[in-house]
This record gives structure tokens, C-alpha cells and sequence, in this order.
């Protein structure tokens, strides 16, 4: 990876690239830390100091811990994450989404279209609901001063810091795609790598200090070593796939044959990637956030309290794992249409050896993906399960690093950018038939 990046400073156009991604990175991060104009930011600094991140912990990991600074990126690349993600699912109910994915490269840009238009609709909605509840004292439960947070609640006041939130997250978009265009590729992901990453040193940081194990650099090494058995699992899972040998018949046109060539299908472990741990994240916040907006104090409300709030007790951590292997499954149930697949090999003249075409093609691939699922849903789960486990080893569950969704995602974009980087180099050095 190091060689990778190495060869890339030393081409001048690959270099250019790196450097204005890097530029960007800088900005963004700029950004997170620029106040929001109408906040009272001694408040909020005298509240985040000690406070569990608890149900905006998902959305404050995405911002680069932006969000609970109320800064002007402070819902950061959510809204646009989940704009994807509910564009990708209504691809599959909606015949027109589907029709314009089939389209190619104007359908897509479409759809990106449609993206952008549900990002900035999805940000004044987050952006209203953050703002109401840190006016009510709602974000930083427990602490005194978290009703000062936002001192003057009228209309106009609401509604400018509701534009400053939606014209951040737009801002945002547009860095992203111009990674995306000018830079080395996946701006989105690079966003996502550099608000996760962000956070590490002042999370390792914070274990040390917090440790009592030789001055807390026990717990420091601990947590060193865990990471690195943790990234090799990581790493080692995402590159698994099965790969399903595919032979294509010769045919004649003319007197010239075509075809003929063998290649294969790769059905990776982990077909679903995050995507699980996030819809998994966001089902059980749902619950804690209804008893903190609502303060109810019935039976069910308290029950929530002791089971589902803090994120240590063995329902909560068994709800947690059921429901990402089950999202897994739906994840993947939605994405990979076997009987698709087997069609287009159909039509082109492709089959399995040892498989018939048309629907025992589409039986084999629904089954091959069945098995090797399994694995991989269990897979997500443990890693999901490593800041819980955390929490009760070290009491550090909102600073323990290497786990859930920010391990995942910082190793899947870290291989990914190095394949682009890999795959640019590889055209440029390409020699060719002539030497």
C-alpha cells in the first residue's frame, strides 16, 4: 500500500490528484470546527466534556464529532447517506428507478440527481429536529446547562441556523464530488474515511488517560493490539469472495468465430458491506429516542432505560446481533437478483458447468449466496459487537476505535482507494505490445 502511494507522488498528474484530495480533506475538516452562528458554544463545550454520545452517536460519527459541536458541518455526510441508501432500496420497488438504472451512465447520473434533491430535503429535516432537540436540552441529557445551548429559539433565528446546517451538508456533496472529479476517485468515501479517522488519536488518547494500568498505557497497548487482530479480519474478510467459474459458448458470425472465453462471477462474503450495522444502528436508536423526547415515565419507558439506552446489557447486545445478520440477509436479498443474472448469461450465451441455464442457474447462484452469507452476517455482528464488549472490559465504549461501523468503513475505503490509485498507476505504466 505505502509502495502504492509512493509510485503515485511520483507521477506528476497522479501526484496533483492526491494533493487536491488532500486539500480537500484539510477543508472539510476546517469546516467542522467553524461555530454555528446563534449557539452558545461555552455551553456546549461545558456539555460534551464527559457526555456519552448515546443516540446520536451514529450521526456524530459520520460528522467527525461535528454534530455534537453544533458546527456548520454539523450533520455532516449523513443526509446524503441515507439519501443513497433510500434511493438504492426504492430502486428495486420503483419500476422507474429501475428502468433509469438499466439505462447506463444518463440513468445513473439521474439518479444522482434525484440523490441531491432527497439530500437537501433530508438535511432541513435532520437539521430541524437536531436544532429542536438541543433547544429543549434534549442533546445533552443530564447536564445543567444544556437548555442554554441555543439562547434565542424564535422563527427567524431557527430558520437561519436551519439554512446554515442544509447549506453545510450541501457544501459537503459538492466537496465530494469533486474528489470524485478532479481527485483520485470515491469523494463520498474519502469524506466518510476522514470524518471516522478524525476521531482515533483523541479516542486513543483518551483511553490512556483514562486507563490505570501502568499509567494507562496497559490499556493503551491493549487496545493497539486489538486493533490490529481486528484490521487483519477485517481486511482478510473483505477480500474473501466465491468465485463461480462462467463459460461462453462460441458463436459464428460469418466465417468468424466470437466467444468462447471463460471467466467468473465473484460473490463476495460480505456482499452487504456496512449497510446492515447502519440500518441495525438506526433501528434501535428509535426506541431511546422516543423516551427522550416524549420523558415518559411508564413502565415500557423505563424498561427502555435500563435495557436499551447504554448499549452494555446482554438484550440490547443480542437485539443488535439478530438484526444485522437479518439486514445482512435483506441487504443482499435486494441487490443480487439471481434470476437477473442468469437471464443476461442466458442471453449471451453463458452458463455454469455442470449448471443448466434459465432458472437452475438462478437456484445455484440463490443458494451458493445463501451459504456463504451466513459467514459474513456473523461476521458483522461480531465486529459490531467489539465497542459493547469494550464497554464492559474497559469502560470505553464511545472511545474504543477499532470496532462497529468506523473500523469497517476506515479498511473498506483504505483497500478501495488503493485499488484506484493501483489501477491508475497500471494505466500509465501500461507498455503495451511494443517495447
Amino acid at each position: 500500500m505505502l509502495s502504492a502511494f509512493a509510485r503515485a507522488f511520483q507521477t506528476p498528474d497522479l501526484r496533483k490528484k492526491l494533493l487536491f484530495t488532500l486539500g480537500i480533506m484539510v477543508l472539510f475538516r476546517l469546516g467542522a470546527h467553524i461555530p454555528m452562528p446563534g449557539i452558545n458554544f461555552e455551553a456546549v463545550h461545558a456539555c460534551v466534556k464527559g457526555q456519552n454520545e448515546g443516540l446520536f452517536g451514529l450521526v456524530n460519527l459520520f460528522s467527525g464529532n461535528a454534530l455534537l459541536q453544533l458546527t456548520i458541518f454539523a450533520l455532516g455526510i449523513m443526509p446524503y447517506i441515507t439519501a443513497s441508501i433510500i434511493l438504492q432500496l426504492l430502486t428495486v420497488v420503483i419500476p422507474r428507478l429501475e428502468a433509469l438504472k438499466k439505462e447506463g451512465q444518463s440513468g445513473q447520473a439521474k439518479i444522482t440527481q434525484y440523490t441531491r434533491y432527497l439530500t437537501i430535503a433530508l438535511a432541513v429535516l435532520q437539521g430541524t429536529g437536531i436544532l429542536a432537540t438541543a433547544s429543549s436540552g434534549a442533546l445533552f441529557s443530564g447536564c445543567p446547562q444544556g437548555g442554554n445551548i441555543v439562547p434565542d429559539t424564535s422563527i427567524f433565528r431557527i430558520a437561519t441556523m436551519v439554512i446554515i446546517m442544509t447549506a453545510g451538508t450541501t457544501v459537503i456533496m459538492w466537496l465530494g464530488e469533486l474528489i470524485t472529479d478532479r481527485g483520485i476517485g470515491n469523494g463520498m468515501s474519502i469524506l466518510i474515511f476522514t470524518s471516522i479517522a478524525a476521531g482515533f488519536p483523541g479516542s486513543m488518547w483518551a483511553i490512556k488517560g483514562s486507563g490505570k494500568l501502568l499509567d494507562g498505557w496497559g490499556e493503551f497497548a491493549a487496545v493497539i493490539l486489538v486493533g490490529i487482530i481486528v484490521v487483519c479480519l477485517v481486511i482478510f474478510v473483505e477480500q474473501a469472495q466465491r468465485r463461480i467459474p462462467v463459460q461462453y459458448a462460441k458463436r459464428m458470425i460469418g466465417r468468424r468465430a466470437f466467444g468462447g472465453t471463460s471467466t467468473y462471477i465473484p460473490l463476495k462474503v460480505n456482499q452487504a458491506g456496512v449497510i446492515p450495522v447502519i440500518f441495525a444502528s438506526s433501528l434501535l436508536y428509535i426506541p431511546a429516542l422516543v423516551v427522550q423526547l416524549t420523558n415518559s415515565q411508564a413502565g415500557w419507558a423505563i424498561w427502555i432505560k435500563n435495557h436499551f439506552i447504554k448499549g452494555d446489557h446482554p438484550i440490547y447486545m443480542a437485539t443488535y446481533f439478530v438484526l444485522i445478520v437479518f439486514f445482512a440477509f435483506f441487504y443482499v436479498a435486494i441487490s443480487f437478483n439471481p434470476e437477473e443474472v442468469a437471464d443476461n448469461m442466458k442471453k449471451y450465451g453463458g452458463f455454469i458447468p455442470g449448471i443448466r441455464a434459465g432458472r437452475p442457474t438462478a437456484e445455484y447462484l440463490n443458494y451458493v449466496l445463501t451459504r456463504i452469507t451466513w459467514p459474513g452476517s456473523l461476521y458483522l455482528g461480531l465486529i459490531a459487537l467489539i465497542p459493547m464488549v469494550a464497554l464492559v472490559a474497559f469502560g470505553q465504549q464511545t472511545n474504543f476505535p477499532f470496532g462497529g461501523t468506523s473500523v469497517l468503513i476506515v479498511v473498506g475505503v483504505g483497500l478501495e482507494t488503493v485499488k484506484q490509485i493501483e489501477s491508475q498507476l497500471q494505466q500509465r505504466n501500461y507498455e503495451g505490445f511494443l517495447r
